[in-house]
């Protein structure tokens, strides 16, 4: 695990953009990430959880 490892990152306007980007990037540091959304659609291939 990465630097984020126990750490939960909530991302706000991930969907898209530097949002997503930075969202990646805390989950490949190890983070958990939270992607609030104000719809229930997910895009192609995006995980529905992390799982543990």
């Amino acid at each position: 695990m990465g630097a984020l490892k126990d750490q939960v990152a909530l991302v706000t306007g991930s969907s898209r953009g530097i949002g997503a980007a930075i969202a990646a990037t805390f989950a490949k540091a190890g983070a958990r990430v939270v992607l609030p959304s104000r719809t229930s659609r997910r895009r192609a291939g995006e995980p529905t959880s992390t799982g543990t």
